[in-house]
């Protein structure tokens, strides 16, 4: 069982940076694959960022590409998703998700993720 806390969130203006920090706890995230989704209003909860557990191989939702940038500390137990260049059309919820690695592949699919955080708030003002 992983928990997940993910902080940082917040407002900025259109052009800015926020970084997300999702803490892990209940297991070691080494083994896990990360991954960031986000939720706007009234939308379905769209991949964003993922990172494999051991090699660091990511993957992105073609949105984001070029401005967020996904990492892992995993002495610190800890995945972050740096955000720049931010655009309104990025205001959402943000979730951190967690997958076990073992014989399985980084995905972009919500489903496979069984372990979820609560969510950070991220709002960019135009």
């Amino acid at each position: 069982q992983v928990q997940l806390v993910e902080s940082g969130g917040g407002l900025v203006q259109a052009g800015g940076s926020l970084r997300l920090s999702c803490a892990a706890s209940g297991r070691t995230v080494s083994t896990y694959h990360m991954a960031w989704f986000r939720q706007a209003p009234g939308k379905e909860r769209d991949f964003v960022a993922a990172i494999s557990s051991s090699w660091g191989t990511t993957s992105y939702a073609d949105s984001v590409k070029g401005r967020f940038t996904i990492s892992r500390d995993n002495a610190e137990n800890t995945v972050f998703l740096q955000m720049n260049s931010l655009k309104p059309e990025d205001t959402a919820v943000y979730y951190c998700a967690a997958r076990y690695s073992g014989g399985s592949y980084l995905s972009q699919t919500m489903t496979l993720y069984p372990y979820w955080g609560q969510g950070t708030q991220v709002t960019v003002s135009s």
